[in-house]
């Protein structure tokens, strides 16, 4: 079955950089469009950034600039980096793949395209 487990959660200060992964397993990894969301209480689920299999990549406005994101097919990994963090970038970062779509034609940051959520990993950057 389908398993996606994120890693590299943690507290930070502002200004600070933390490493997002997310391993994957039970599909065709490279095959997928793979996609970061994140959630804060009281907030909708927000789409950070995505990614399909040429490597091309879509951001939200409100991470481009110091979020990256990029995938190691060999390793079945997702990977989020995220440098000069700020307050409002804490929540529960999700890892989401869309086998079903090579090319991310739903959209990157649209998370009904994805049919595969991992459990989450809580980030929480401090002023």
């Amino acid at each position: 079955q389908v398993q996606l487990v994120e890693f590299g959660g943690g507290s930070v200060q502002a200004g600070r950089s933390l490493r997002l992964s997310c391993v994957a397993s039970g599909y065709t990894f490279g095959g997928s469009c793979m996609g970061w969301f994140r959630q804060t209480p009281g907030k909708e689920r927000e789409g950070v950034a995505g990614i399909d299999i040429a490597g091309l990549t879509g951001y939200a406005d409100s991470v481009k600039g110091r979020f990256t994101i990029s995938r190691d097919n060999a390793k079945n990994t997702l990977l989020l980096q995220m440098s000069s963090l700020k307050p409002e970038d804490t929540g529960v970062y999700y890892c989401a793949a869309a086998p079903w779509s090579k090319y991310c034609a739903h959209g990157y940051l649209v998370g009904a395209g994805y049919n595969y959520w991992g459990q989450g990993t809580q980030v929480t950057v401090s002023s």
